[in-house]
């Protein structure tokens, strides 16, 4: 499936955006880790101290922090050169890389690839692409998280007078996706409550075809 329409044209500033307001960004993120529960979720489907690949890792706060201080070893990737210099200041000790996730490609599976809040920001048929930088990172029994929206569309938010470009899949094409690449569903939540209603997919390589 292509979309037929083009793009909302703040489609191609996102990366700009994120980039320019790197240092408020990191300020305005909460700390608070009202996604606990869902990493909790996800670090429950890797082997102690497993590999993390984390694509749009942002400033590295709070989500690698966390999975940092629970034992595991973290590659992160960003768009944005200031937001990964943050992430190299604060955790020295593990591998932080300025590269488009769309075309993103170190060589190597990982037992976890987590795109949160991230992959969104993505045009559809970007997205669609993504799911084969998933497979290619991934190996029998590695988990899979990210987020979605709840339906097929695309939504421009703000920030710092910026239009902020959101865009999504129907969930049932998100599914179908996961499945063709190996993919099995482990929980999907559209509308999580407990996740400042966050549509959260959690899923593990089960098919090595």
């Amino acid at each position: 499936m292509v979309d037929n329409q083009e793009p909302h044209p703040s489609s191609r500033d996102v990366i700009a955006v994120y980039e320019r307001h790197a240092a408020r960004w990191d300020e305005d993120r909460l700390k608070i880790l009202f996604e606990r529960g869902w990493l909790d979720r996800f670090k429950s489907q890797l082997p102690e101290g497993g590999t993390i690949l984390d694509l749009g890792c942002g400033s590295g706060e709070p989500l690698a922090k966390y999975l940092i201080e629970q034992g595991h070893a973290l590659t992160g990737v960003d768009s944005s050169p200031s937001m990964v210099a943050m992430c190299q200041h604060r955790f020295p000790a593990h591998c932080w890389l300025n590269a488009d996730m769309r075309t993103f490609d170190i060589g190597r599976t990982f037992d976890g690839i987590l795109a949160w809040d991230s992959f969104f920001h993505l045009t559809p048929d970007d997205q669609r692409m993504m799911f084969r930088v998933f497979r290619r990172h991934a190996h029998q029994g590695s988990a899979l998280m990210f987020t979605s929206g709840s339906k097929h569309g695309e939504a421009i938010g703000e920030y710092r007078g910026a239009p902020l470009y959101h865009a999504s899949l129907d969930p049932t094409e998100y599914e179908r996706l996961l499945r063709n690449e190996g993919f099995g569903i482990v929980r999907s939540s559209l509308n999580d409550v407990e996740c400042d209603r966050h549509c959260v997919w959690l899923a593990a390589l089960t098919s090595s075809g």
